[in-house]
Formats: structure tokens, sequence, C-alpha cells
């Protein structure tokens, strides 16, 4: 199952962190122009791809760019057909949505975690730094290594999230990696949402 074509009903945004800090926000993405059809998502030199690797599901998530290195764990859907996420008291932690393509794989693989919570910023609260043409890789089962090249990161207002845009098949191996991000209020948590487009671009 795709994201692109069952999850886009059922996901209108993520809800990561209920509880997180009120002293600071997590840095903003750049504003840049929308992204464009074909999964280049506003790059205007996207770097080429390969092909894509076959099933397997990740092990590692390692972002160098903003010291993260980080395991994976499969989720789901909640009962109320939302994105499951990484236990609270796991920030470090990442999760993949395993009814969509794992990553390096044809399609879209989405890849979520936390920002922070009371303790501290978590695994994804940098996410906002990454900026086109940086790399992502992704350890796993198989011990191959996927490398992804971002192509674009975004904001989107949590109550106006784009999900057919986001989560749409692009005909290539590609990644979605999301946190909460913009302002944070104690009684309905953050309000937007931080999306890192990718593509694949090597393996190893």
């Amino acid at each position: 199952m795709r994201v692109g074509t069952a999850a886009v009903a059922l996901l209108s945004g993520v809800w990561l962190v209920d509880d997180g800090l009120t002293t600071s926000q997590p840095p903003p993405p750049p504003a840049q122009a929308p992204p464009s059809p074909g999964g280049a998502a506003g790059s205007a030199r996207p770097a080429p791809g390969v092909a894509a690797l076959g099933p397997s599901d990740p092990v590692r998530l390692r972002i160098p760019s903003i010291a993260v290195d980080a395991a994976f764990t499969p989720l789901g859907l909640d009962p109320a057909g939302a994105l499951a996420t990484p236990p609270l008291g796991r920030r470090d932690l990442v999760g993949w949505y395993r009814d969509a393509p794992a990553p390096g794989a044809d399609g879209t693989a989405v890849v979520v975690g936390h920002v922070d919570d009371r303790r501290g910023p978590g695994v994804l609260y940098r996410l906002g730094l990454l900026r086109p043409g940086l790399t992502l890789t992704v350890t796993r089962q198989d011990r191959r290594t996927a490398v992804f090249t971002v192509d674009a990161v975004r904001s989107y207002p949590k109550a106006a999230f784009p999900a057919a845009e986001v989560y749409a098949p692009a005909g290539r191996a590609e990644l979605r990696v999301i946190t909460c991000g913009g302002r944070y209020d104690r009684r309905t948590g953050y309000d937007s949402n931080t999306v890192v487009y990718a593509h694949l671009t090597a393996v190893s």
C-alpha cells in the first residue's frame, strides 16, 4: 500500500508532540518556491537518481549535517486512522510508516520523529536546518545503505497540510522526513509540520 494512494485520505498532518518545550522554537526551514511536479520539490537542478532497491526494513537514519544518528521503529495507523508516532518517552527514535515503501525501495517512504518533549530537544529538532543538496542515509536490514539527497524543506500549517502533495508517489525512490514545527501552544501543541523532500541518489 502506497502512502500516495492509501494514506492521503487519512493523514492531514503529523501530530508528534503534545508536551513540547515552551522556552524555545525549533529552527524553521527557509522560504522556498512550491514543489514542482515529479518530486523535485522546487530544486533547480536535482541530483540524478539511481535505480531503487528492493524492499527491506530500515535500521538506522543518519543525517550528519544536523547530528542525527537514530534507530528506526515501525509505525502503523492509530485507532483514529492517523499515522502513529514513536513512543513519547523515546525522543531518540524515528519511525517509518510500514505500510508504505521502505526507504530506498520504489515509491515514497515516510519517516517521522519527535521535535522535542519536556526534557529537551528530540531527534529531529534541527530538521528545519537542512538545505537542498545535503544528504542523509538509511541503513537497511539487507545491509544496503540508501543515500538520499535533499530536494527541499517545507513548513506547512497542520490545519492545511497538503497530504496529496507530500505523500504522492513520484515514480522513483523518494523519502519524506517529517516532524513538528512552528509555534507551540500548551493546549494544542505545535501548529505546523516541517517536511524534508529527498530522493535516492546512491546505494552501497
